[in-house]
């Protein structure tokens, strides 16, 4: 796509600085009212089997009780959507009317049947009337009209009864279920998740069906963030009714993983304006779930009213694909390097070696030596501080010019700058120099920066609108032709870990999403800290989120990835036990994607960004997945990790993991 003024083509948001939520239709759901001018809606899925009526209903009262506004629940066959009655009877005799959503995939016998007793229902368009066998298929215009009828043909009763009984609907579009016949026309892109969604949404408006929810969920950020912006833009330009969207990261995973790349997803797009329903998939119990959507939603309820920020003419992003602005190499840093981690020790007058195990490096004093994770930062920035010990190769300094200049090692430290004191510098390193850059600054650069080639920019904003203010900065720097590298840095005041890191993961992760960011800098300026060692935990998780926010936006792998589902009725194994078992045995292999899956709707198709898989398949039986192709089936679950370690082995990606002396 030429993305010459393609500001002039975006339709997917109302602005790209300007704080502003879409406007949709809004859809009751029962008594829940989604889009419109109503606030954004947490929900979550029980993961309890459906056909335990009382298991079921329990567990939707804790899911109410931490902020479940509407609970979703699988109905893989007629038998379970049949039992829905009894699970929603049983919860209004307990005094709870909050609306159910019966989950469909495969079975549209059991849709229709749901559709009848439940407020929503939710349907993949991947495999309501498909069957998904990874073949690619040649169509003819002809032939491929001749599908579409047989899908309206399978769908129209369903929509029928929806408009009946008062049902609302949600086309829930997934990257890793496509079917064949979208995949081989369209290929595996977001184009072809909104495309599947498109068709569906086709049958629904031509019988005048509109009380609909759409979702484009997938466990890869970029193609998720990519899929909801197209989506938008082809319901403006299909004039299509301007539909409410259900947001969510598919497979995100358990512990600080998902939520980080929950946020990195879904908060990229609530900075659009864009949602109006989220579901945050852990592999957690689910009432662990909503708290954290409400988290992420409680952000926007002040951001109207921030400080303005210069409006976007001419954006020079395509912000429907992914490419990374271009920069010259500075050092280690822009280029084709990967984005550098830097973490802000300025708050310690005092550092020892030990501390420094916070952000990856471990110091052996029995040896004499150093070592580094894979979440070794690449830089400390100490400001007005100095370290004095020699640090590992792996680690450099960066130091307030100043004390720069009096140091005895100016060669292997790099002096940081303010622009005004960078434009009054006469004593530079030679190969990397650092300029601390608010975003305000940016819109007039001195030339002396565009011209240099051993400057980097840390750029920062005060701004509460934070991410569109730091890319309203960089399409400046942009304009002006300056190709150095840039560091997004950010200050929080008064969070706690986890709005710390969702807050990090979107604004961070929303830039590097569009392209935007050569590494990430989390200041520890606005922390309140009572004590040395809390102020240590604070710089233990800055270093992990960041590079969690990293490999969440699919910039730099650090570590391994789980792609696992956040289990439901379906699930065959005790998805959090098996998670932390293989979690366990492979976390060492670096940058290898492993899918675990707790049935086959989930899988092989959810885990089609996976590297390897791990799907239940019966009780106490388990299939073996290398990419889309199986290598083992009907695995005893009680050696399926062992056999799984055994095909990563013979693939050549397997090592041995070190015994670590690390204290």
């Amino acid at each position: 796509m030429d993305t010459k003024n393609i500001i002039d083509k975006v339709k997917y948001c109302n602005s790209l600085t300007s704080y502003s939520r879409r406007k949709t239709i809004p859809v009751r759901v029962g008594d829940v009212i989604i889009g419109g001018d109503n606030p954004i809606v947490v929900q979550s899925m029980t993961t309890v089997d459906t056909m335990d009526t009382e298991g079921s209903i329990e567990q939707c009262i804790r899911m109410i009780q931490s902020g479940c506004e509407l609970i979703r629940i699988t109905a893989p066959s007629m038998k379970e959507a049949e039992n829905l009655q009894n699970i929603k009877d049983g919860l209004a005799q307990r005094g709870y009317q909050v609306p159910l959503v019966a989950d469909i995939h495969f079975t549209p016998n059991a849709a229709e049947i749901a559709a009848k007793i439940v407020e929503k229902v939710r349907i993949n368009p991947g495999n309501y009337a498909d069957k998904k066998k990874f073949e690619v298929l040649e169509y003819t215009d002809e032939s491929y009209q001749e599908e579409l009828d047989r899908i309206r043909e399978r769908f129209l009763p369903l929509v029928k009864i929806c408009k009946e009984h008062g049902t609302a609907m949600r086309i829930g579009t997934n990257h890793g279920s496509l079917s064949d016949r979208i995949m081989s026309r369209y290929g595996d892109t977001p184009l072809g998740m909104v495309e599947s969604a498109l068709e569906f949404l086709r049958i629904c408006e031509d019988e005048q069906f509109y009380n609909i929810v759409i979702s484009m969920k997938s466990s890869n950020t970029q193609v998720m963030v990519q899929a909801y912006r197209l989506l938008v833009q082809k319901l403006e330009e299909g004039e299509f009714k301007p539909y409410p969207l259900h947001l969510g990261v598919t497979e995100a995973g358990d512990g600080e993983d998902g939520r980080v790349k929950s946020a990195v997803g879904i908060g990229t797009l609530l900075e659009d304006g864009l949602g109006d329903t989220v579901r945050v998939s852990l592999t957690e119990d689910p009432e662990f779930e909503a708290p954290v959507a409400q988290a992420l939603i409680d952000r926007y309820k002040k951001r109207i009213g921030h400080e303005p920020i210069q409006d976007i003419k001419d954006y020079p992003l395509n912000p429907f694909e992914y490419s990374r602005r271009a920069t010259q190499e500075v050092f280690n840093l822009g280029g084709s390097n990967v984005p550098r981690v830097l973490a802000d020790l300025s708050s310690f007058s005092e550092i020892t070696p030990k501390e420094l195990k916070n952000i990856g490096h471990f110091y052996l004093p029995e040896l004499d030596k150093w070592k580094m994770n894979d979440q070794g930062a690449d830089f400390v920035f100490t400001y007005k501080n100095s370290i004095p010990f020699m640090l590992p190769n792996g680690l450099k300094e960066i130091q307030d010019f100043s004390i720069w200049e009096k140091s005895s090692d100016v060669a292997n430290k790099f002096p940081v700058f303010s622009l005004e004191e960078f434009e009054a510098a006469e004593n530079l390193h030679t190969a990397l120099n650092f300029v601390l850059l608010e975003d305000k600054e940016a819109d007039n650069l001195p030339s002396d920066i565009a011209e240099k080639t051993n400057v980097v920019l840390i750029l920062f904003s005060r701004n509460s609108h934070q991410l569109p203010a730091l890319r309203r900065a960089m399409v400046n720097i942009m304009d002006q032709k300056i190709k150095a590298p840039v560091i997004i840095k950010t200050d929080y005041k008064g969070l706690d870990n986890d709005q710390t890191m969702l807050y990090a993961a979107t604004d961070v992760g929303g830039l590097l999403i569009d392209g935007l960011g050569d590494g990430v800098m989390m200041g520890l300026a606005g922390s309140e800290l009572n004590d040395r060692e809390e102020a240590f935990a604070q710089v233990k998780l800055h270093n992990s989120v960041s590079f969690g926010v990293l490999q969440a936006a699919r910039t730099r792998m650090s570590k391994t990835e789980y792609i696992s589902c956040p289990s439901c009725g379906r699930t065959l194994f005790d998805l959090q036990e098996t998670t932390a078992m293989i979690r366990k045995r492979t976390d060492h292999l670096k940058g290898v994607k492993i899918g675990i899956m707790g049935c086959i709707v989930n899988g092989p198709g959810e885990m089609a960004d996976a590297d390897y898989g791990y799907v239940g398949s019966g009780k106490g039986k388990i299939t073996l997945y290398k990419g889309k192709e199986v290598m083992k089936r009907s695995v005893p679950s009680e050696k399926a990790v062992d056999e799984l370690i055994n095909i990563i082995r013979k693939d050549g990606q397997w090592i041995e993991p070190e015994i670590e002396q690390l204290g």
